[in-house]
């Protein structure tokens, strides 16, 4: 038993709740409505714990039944410090999971790696058979090529030229507007960050289930991507994060023409909209962005598990799919409307007025980044000791 409180600043937070992160799984649980479809699809889900692959995880569990395994890495329990967010909230997800009879298995494994490929692969090809599903939604700062033992490291920056604009900061949880200026990358870097966010290993993936001859009738896969505003673009979509997702959706369409050429099956990349995940709050500028975006939606901004659910509708076919020119799954409508657009834009042009005439965006990311790790949820009570130690879902 510990008695902890978060510790960092603003939105960068080391440590995390284990109740809270509970709380925050169960509140996701309880918002998706429950439907017993009857198919119980086999999946595997890569990066299972947190963003949009913890709301896809959810979405399907409760309202498809899914079975099969989803991986994530995270970080156990030290002397020092609480376990990761994401350790505290695969444990609730895995409970919640036995609760509604879900058979799934969680695997704490560096999903890059080629053993942990090979060990996973192992435990579907034993106890589920085929898959019907990949779902791929990997974020990390590097990989290790398992081909080459080379470790490449992402960078967030922008590409031909500097970038600078608002950006979003606290102080003793007052928001204000700051700046924030990024040197150009440089081509290595560039080709780093695609080696680690690219479609590379999502490919591997995919021909690895099918050369274990794990690839079920029907077989689907798909990549999380989000293309955004052009207000962020110079450091997102035109970035290097940018040259990053655009290699993932060439990655689909060689793998439609190759791996699951004739029928064999799909592969997708999903635009999903913006969001509050671990990943997106290191990515500058886009804090500023989603408050505002928030301010101007209210309640109508999209929760991911709303998009996850959406999602599965299209994926088990209850609903056709919603794809744009270049073939990919857009889930992001409600954020690209052009009229929403154009009223971020004006709040954009003089962040500073913007957030003096309404802070209500502003105070839901803070509070949505300090839930991301447990802290500040409602219900739960932080002046007591509480018991850190959680045991990984065994397998």
């Amino acid at each position: 038993m510990r008695e902890v409180a978060p510790k960092g600043r603003g939105y960068l937070i080391v440590n995390s709740h284990p109740e809270g992160c509970a709380a925050v799984v169960d509140r996701m649980w309880q918002a998706i409505t429950p439907r017993e479809d009857g198919s119980a699809p086999t999946v595997l889900l890569l990066g299972a714990s947190a963003g949009y692959g913890l709301a896809v995880l959810l979405a399907g569990l409760r309202r498809h039944g899914i079975r099969g395994v989803g991986v994530a890495y995270e970080a156990p329990e030290t002397e020092r410090r609480t376990a990761s967010a994401g350790w505290y909230r695969t444990a609730a997800a895995a409970a919640l999971a036995a609760e509604n009879g879900n058979d799934f298995t969680f695997v704490n494994a560096d999903a890059f790696g080629a053993d942990a490929k090979a060990s996973v692969l192992d435990l579907v090809a034993a106890q589920y058979g085929p898959v019907d599903h990949l779902v791929y939604s990997l974020a990390a700062p590097r990989r290790t090529d398992p081909r080459t033992g080379s470790v490449h490291h992402s960078v967030i920056k922008p590409l031909g030229e500097a970038y600078e604009a608002p950006s979003l900061e606290f102080t003793d949880d007052i928001a204000k507007v700051g700046s924030v200026r990024l040197p150009p990358a440089t081509e290595d870097e560039r080709e780093a960050t695609t080696k680690v966010m690219g479609g590379e290993d999502w490919a591997l993936w995919v021909e690895a289930l099918a050369g274990r001859g794990l690839l079920a009738d029907g077989f689907t896969t798909v990549a999380l991507s989000y293309v955004g505003s052009e207000l962020t673009a110079p450091v997102y979509r035109q970035g290097t994060i940018g040259a990053a997702k655009e290699h993932l959706e060439q990655t689909a369409a060689t793998l439609n023409d190759t791996v699951l050429a004739g029928g064999t099956g799909r592969a997708f990349t999903v635009v999903a909209g913006a969001a509050v995940t671990q990943a997106s709050t290191a990515i500058p500028s886009i804090a500023l962005y989603t408050s505002l975006l928030r301010g101007v939606l209210g309640e109508d901004f999209r929760s991911t598990d709303r998009q996850a659910v959406e999602l599965w509708e299209q994926l088990t076919g209850a609903e056709p799919l919603v794809l744009d020119g270049q073939g990919r799954i857009r889930l992001d409508g409600w954020e690209m409307d052009e009229a929403v657009q154009q009223r971020v834009r004006a709040l954009w042009a003089d962040p500073e007025a913007a957030l003096e005439a309404d802070t209500s965006g502003t105070r839901w990311f803070l509070e949505q980044v300090r839930a991301l790790y447990g802290w500040d949820v409602p219900g739960v009570d932080y002046g007591r000791p509480v018991e850190t130690t959680v045991t990984w879902p065994s397998a």
